[in-house]
């Protein structure tokens, strides 16, 4: 057991020290209690955390959160893709370290990060807000692991939720009318009917395709990190298989003619294609000019008294991913089938992500269990005429 001893502070006022042992048999002293009652306290705090092994030594907690952060945000290079970890230490550097990185991890209060949560979600997305709090609560969790400190203050913080935007889908006629006013038609169709992402289909290369079955092999995701073009695995670190469709087949043999096996599809030789700027680049132009083009479409079929034709809306290239999972559901695809082609991590994922697309096979269900139940007379039982 410790020990409690009464001392005269500088100031004047008689307060109180303890004294105990660290699991470790070294001695060691808290010092400045004004009562009795709270040294008491603080001792037995100690005493059972150190029979409950959970004790935590005060002088461990005083490491900075910039000196474990520092640590963190290296140990992550490891099992990120380079794009997400670019967006990781970037969010370390610009929030994270400059608010809490001269911090001592057991100075910091629930209290605190709540405020400071609270304060980002009034200028910042939910996403950004939730991923500089996860940075701050994973380098604190070390510090619990550690046994620098007891708890993690970041838990339980109430984070801003994520609203969820409309998605865009294209129809077939639109998928044409895009790769129409576009300098590169082949890629926009390649995406839209296969659901790759941008980084997978510039990243494919002749190897890649087998011609005869009409499958491409995903392999590589060509990522742009700053000025440069990094290649890695596909999101879910898996390979795939995926198809194209039939009437792409020429389209891919004249990609392929007279290049190596090590060529890129898309693009000349061994430099990837980049991804267009948002709102300069060649897409923005060929969305610019299908969008142009549908506005007098409608205000024709308005003059005209007739029925008007959807409106194109604001796409970017990962819209042609959704796209690709709308055509291939609307075709009768079922979930696991979306999922391969998607290289999703799992079906569940892949009917959160288009939820929305499936709500019309409960119709389908609907009119099946009205044709099958007609036929088998539950229908006339309900009308009393059985």
């Amino acid at each position: 057991m410790g020990s409690i001893h009464s001392y005269t502070a500088a100031s004047g006022k008689r307060v109180y020290r303890i004294s105990y042992r660290k699991p470790d048999g070294s001695q060691a002293t808290l010092r400045g209690f004004r009562t009795k009652f709270d040294a008491e306290i603080r001792l037995a705090e100690v005493e059972i955390s150190k029979n409950r092994g959970t004790f935590v030594d005060p002088s461990d907690a005083r490491i900075l959160v910039g000196d474990l952060g520092e640590d963190w945000v290296a140990s992550r290079r490891a099992d990120l893709k380079p794009s997400t970890f670019r967006t990781v230490e970037s969010a370390w550097r610009i929030h994270v370290r400059p608010k809490w990185g001269a911090r001592a991890v057991g100075g910091i209060r629930h209290s605190e990060i709540q405020m400071w949560i609270a304060g980002l979600s009034t200028t910042h997305s939910a996403t950004s807000v939730r991923r500089v709090h996860e940075i701050l609560s994973g380098i604190l969790e070390v510090a619990v692991r550690d046994r620098r400190i007891s708890a993690n203050p970041a838990r339980g913080v109430k984070l801003p939720r994520k609203k969820s935007k409309p998605r865009a889908y294209l129809s077939h006629e639109q998928v044409a009318q895009l790769a129409a006013g576009a300098a590169r038609p082949e890629l926009i169709v390649f995406l839209a009917y296969t659901g790759l992402r941008w980084g997978e289909a510039t990243g494919l290369r002749v190897k890649h395709i087998d011609l005869k079955r009409r499958r491409v092999s995903v392999e590589e995701n060509a990522v742009e990190v700053g000025s440069f073009i990094e290649i890695g695995t596909p999101k879910t670190h898996e390979k795939r298989q995926v198809p194209y469709p039939a009437f792409f087949a020429e389209t891919m043999q004249r990609l392929v003619a007279g290049k190596g096996r090590e060529a890129l599809v898309f693009g000349e030789g061994r430099i990837h294609v980049r991804r267009p700027k948002a709102t300069t680049g060649w897409f923005n132009s060929a969305v610019c000019r299908a969008q142009e083009k549908s506005a007098a479409a409608i205000e024709a079929a308005v003059d005209a008294g007739e029925e008007s034709p959807r409106p194109f809306p604001r796409v970017t290239p990962h819209d042609l991913r959704h796209t690709a999972a709308s055509l291939a559901i609307s075709a009768g695809a079922n979930v696991k089938a979306v999922q391969r082609m998607l290289g999703h991590a799992s079906a569940a994922m892949t009917l959160d992500t288009y939820a929305d697309l499936f709500d019309d096979d409960l119709d389908a269900v609907s009119a099946a269990w009205d044709e099958a139940a007609g036929a088998s007379g539950v229908v006339d039982l309900l009308r009393g005429d059985a």
